[in-house]
């Protein structure tokens, strides 16, 4: 054997390398490649999950934006309707309050007319009274001073 090798060795070695990869893959290798490919899965599932999580979500966010457009509508509608009969009811109050404001005055414009009237008649009663007094004071008056010049004239007429 030149150099001193043994093929037999060789072999040998070659049988405890093989063996030793052989241990070593089903001990080692299998174990971490099962667990590698279970951790792919895993996270493969979870990304999935997400994922149609997204999508559901999206999917309900399309939706409820589809109702809040559909309840904007409805009471834009609605405010629409309600605005147009407060517009009415403020208008037939407006109209009764008008009515009643004309009722009122007209009321008050016949109670003044009858007030003025009254107060008319009670100044021409008193002023019939005052100058019925009045006439009164200048007949008496004059007839006082007729009959005082008549006893004047007459006590001045008489000789004594």
């Amino acid at each position: 054997m030149p150099l001193n090798i043994d093929w037999q060795q060789i072999l040998l070695h070659l049988l405890n390398v093989t063996l030793l990869f052989a241990v070593l893959y089903f001990l080692l290798y299998s174990p971490v490649k099962k667990f590698m490919q279970k951790r792919v899965e895993y996270y493969s599932d979870l990304e999935k999950q997400a994922n149609d999580k997204l999508a559901d979500a999206e999917a309900m966010q399309k939706s409820l934006q589809e109702k809040q457009d559909s309840f904007d509508r409805d009471a834009a509608g609605k405010r629409q309707q309600i605005e147009a009969e407060a517009y009415k009811t403020a208008e037939k109050t407006l109209s009764d309050a008008k009515k009643e404001a004309e009722k009122l005055l007209e009321l008050t414009r016949i109670k003044a007319e009858k007030e003025k009237e009254e107060i008319i008649n009670e100044a021409s009663g008193q002023i019939s009274e005052l100058a019925i007094e009045a006439a009164k004071k200048v007949v008496m008056d004059s007839t006082s001073n007729a009959y005082d010049k008549f006893l004047e004239s007459a006590e001045g007429s008489n000789p004594q």
